[in-house]
């Protein structure tokens, strides 16, 4: 990281965030909308604490982080509950980028190397709560740790200087002098704690005091002023909006200079209305913000390319996208398929069938049949690809792995569960 990061936090308790560890006091009831409101006040990411006391607790925990790791358009560093490699794997599959793991709790210091061979050094961070826990596990973090989180916010500089690792100081409210001072040392990554949590709106301040002192942090200016663009007859520059997950093109707004500034200033897309003649934040009123990856400028610099993270719906509609109506279609022209949209029409053509059934469909004999039929025919042609893989000829295999999928894309309208899902699950993986 060539930046220095500010990191607010969430301690997950019974589906609220509370105010800490040691204290239980409910902050927000709505845990997503907290880390949204992170995110817009430009925070680097979010720390995440599950306080859960049972494995049910745990299990709705696991299916709120989830939440908060797509709704969130910025890293989140997940940890508690951790006993076991599965747990580490459940939230690093739940969204989180990395995870932390506890040193002052034995077991999670001897989890590290063995969840470090299995998913990377780079996905854990180590946490301690004094520079000498970093004398005693030194080799170990240099080794398995990308990372350390120093909880007592005390001790930052020695733990800087004998960390084989970056630093990340958790700090309670303290001055600002004292925030400058931990974040000019090197070998510290970044500040979190009540320190950031608690000051979160003032995190563009605090940026752009590190900029005056020339201390690095997140870059939130543009490579082009708005001078330098090419502006419409109005003054305005058109927006093509893209979605940075999927590459579909959600919708094409305008931005005069001040939404062109407040985009980059908010990390938010913000538009200018031409019926309304005035600054359009996207989601100000319908709750489904844009948040920016990144603004590109085309080769004439008169139109923009915005590839971002959408929350719910980009059209007023209620579509995904605003491109939904068909006006010319020349498919017997030529071959129309798109290899990465196959799955995607056959999954439709499955789930179509099971919602309107038709008479002599395969399909629909199988959902009749129940899911142990369809487990039955899954079973058969996983057993069919292994035959066909001793089989020189390549024509076999690709035909029985075809038919498996097929069987596989019932199961999954059998139980609900979308290619979306598996591909995001597999991007975590």
């Amino acid at each position: 990281m060539d930046y220095k990061r500010f990191i607010p936090c969430i301690y997950l308790h019974q589906g609220k965030a509370v105010s800490g560890l040691k204290n239980s006091r409910a902050v927000s009831d709505d845990p997503v909308a907290l880390a949204e409101s992170y995110v817009a006040e430009k925070c680097d990411g979010i720390y995440l604490h599950d306080m859960s006391a049972n494995d049910q607790e745990h299990e709705a925990a696991l299916d709120l982080i989830r939440e908060i790791c797509t709704a969130a358009a910025v890293p989140v560093i997940g940890s508690g509950n951790i006993h076991r490699m599965e747990d580490v794997k459940k939230l690093l599959y739940a969204g989180c980028r990395q995870v932390m793991l506890d040193f002052t709790e034995t077991e999670q210091a001897a989890l590290l190397q063995e969840v470090s061979m299995k998913f990377g050094r780079e996905k854990l961070i180590a946490g301690v709560e004094h520079p000498a826990q970093l004398k005693e596990y030194g080799e170990l973090i240099a080794t398995h740790a990308c990372e350390v989180f120093l909880f007592r916010g005390a001790g930052t500089r020695e733990a800087a200087q004998i960390s084989p690792v970056p630093v990340l100081p958790f700090l309670p409210a303290v001055s600002l002098e004292k925030i400058m001072d931990e974040l000019s040392w090197d070998n510290v990554s970044g500040i979190a704690g009540d320190v950031v949590t608690e000051n979160v709106k003032n995190i563009g301040a605090l940026k752009n005091l590190c900029r005056e002192n020339q201390i690095p942090v997140a870059q939130d200016s543009a490579v082009y002023r708005w001078e330098e663009l090419t502006k419409n007859s109005d003054g305005l520059i058109p927006v093509v909006v893209q979605d940075v997950k999927s590459d579909a093109v959600l919708m094409v707004a305008y931005m005069n200079e001040e939404a062109y500034e407040q985009t980059i200033r908010t990390g938010r897309m913000t538009y200018y209305s031409r019926s309304r003649r005035q600054l359009w934040l996207k989601g100000e009123t319908s709750g489904h913000f844009q948040y920016v990856h990144s603004l590109t400028a085309d080769c004439d610099l008169d139109t923009l390319l915005a590839k971002v993270t959408q929350v719910g719906a980009a059209c007023h509609t209620g579509s995904y996208s605003c491109f939904f109506n068909p006006v010319m279609h020349r498919s017997e022209t030529a071959e129309t398929h798109n290899p990465l949209k196959v799955f995607e029409e056959v999954f439709a053509v499955i789930e179509d069938r099971k919602a309107h059934p038709k008479e002599g469909s395969y399909t629909n004999y199988l959902f009749d049949k129940g899911i142990d039929k369809i487990l039955k025919k899954l079973g058969e042609e996983a057993t069919e690809i292994v035959i066909a893989a001793k089989n020189p000829n390549p024509n076999e295999i690709k035909y029985e792995i075809s038919d498996f999928l097929y069987h596989m894309m019932v199961l999954m309208a059998e139980k609900g569960i979308t290619w979306e899902e598996i591909t995001t699950e597999l991007a975590k993986r």
